[in-house]
């Protein structure tokens, strides 16, 4: 066998995988870029259009050679863009709040996802969407859903409770953007007290500097550091989860092939602490959160692509309820812990 034999092997494998991925990738990549190009035209969130649009095409891509693209994007790209999350976090940033305030978002972020698991029991719903649900009202919306589901069991329902759960607090946290500046002008909240309230509830990162900055510069700021602590929780939480996840699953084929830590999780520490110590470049780290935004796009529309509203509509009212009661929950707990600073 001649010296170059393994690398023309290993060329030829590489060039047979980027031709079964390349017309899925590209099919999402487009239907991104009509949700980008509909969100800046007419407005709304980019990632609902994304998801909208990739379940519309459901049907069209069943069979077709689309399939091993779809299933790329929809998991590497999708952990991809959940690494990058990290360059916009750093601890100086989350240290801005105080201690009290701190531990109120913590002890929000715990509460909101440990009510959502019992709550899900007592509705009989799948304690599965409870952590799922749960998490994506108390962190970061669909963004953090998208990054507890890559660690949660996964079955035949895996990807109708994903695009639910986006779907839902996509749709609360545009509401929330319209309705909690007003709670604010009602309850008279200061400018810290707002920030907090506004950034400790609302679900999604375009809808805090939405809602805070349309009350005030100085709210918006408060609001903005907030939701950067609530984003930073994500990774001690999708840490916990996925150490729990495989400590139940123990000997189990899945737990022996996935990695204590996702790579995409250690992505993430790195780059909040190189953050933190000032190694990324503000243009730099603004170029890496853009780009996260793209994968994130591009992944959820794979994951529409390969959800129909047939099985959306299996999930039920119940889990619409489930998503609506611990909005309210997060909202009534973080108002009673102010009054106690």
């Amino acid at each position: 066998m001649s010296p170059g034999a393994p690398t023309r092997r290993s060329r030829s494998f590489y060039l047979q995988a980027m031709h079964s991925v390349w017309p899925g990738m590209l099919l999402c990549i487009v239907i991104a870029t009509a949700a980008a190009f509909i969100a800046d035209t007419r407005g709304g969130p980019t990632l609902l259009y994304a998801l909208l649009l990739g379940m519309a095409l459901n049907s069209v891509t069943v069979d077709s050679n689309a399939r091993a693209g779809i299933d790329f994007a929809a998991r590497r790209v999708l952990r991809l863009g959940v690494a990058l999350l990290g360059a916009r976090i750093t601890l100086e940033q989350i240290g801005e709040l105080g201690w009290f305030n701190g531990a109120v978002i913590i002890a929000g972020v715990l509460a909101t996802i440990l009510f959502g698991i019992g709550l899900s029991r007592l509705l009989g719903l799948d304690r599965r969407l409870g952590v799922l649900t749960g998490g994506a009202t108390a962190i970061c919306g669909a963004s953090a859903a998208i990054a507890i589901a890559t660690v949660l069991p996964r079955d035949e329902h895996s990807e109708r409770e994903l695009i639910f759960t986006i779907a839902g607090v996509t749709v609360l946290s545009t509401l929330a953007m319209v309705l909690y500046p007003t709670i604010v002008q009602v309850l008279d909240l200061t400018p810290g007290e707002a920030g907090i309230f506004l950034g400790g509830t609302i679900h999604d990162v375009a809808q805090v500097v939405g809602a805070g900055y349309s009350v005030s510069h100085e709210v918006g700021d408060y609001s903005v550091l907030t939701k950067m602590l609530r984003v930073a929780m994500l990774l001690p939480v999708v840490v916990t989860l996925s150490l729990l996840v495989r400590q139940r699953g123990r000997g189990s084929p899945q737990a022996v092939r996935d990695p204590l830590l996702p790579p995409f999780l250690l992505g993430f520490v790195a780059l909040v602490a190189a953050g933190s110590l000032g190694w990324i470049p503000g243009p730099v780290a603004g170029a890496m959160n853009d780009f996260s935004r793209v994968c994130l796009v591009v992944a959820i529309a794979a994951v529409g692509l390969k959800t129909s509203l047939l099985e959306i509509r299996k999930v039920g009212r119940r889990a619409a309820l489930l998503l609506g009661i611990e909005a309210l929950f997060l909202v009534t707990f973080v108002l009673l812990a102010q009054q106690f600073h």
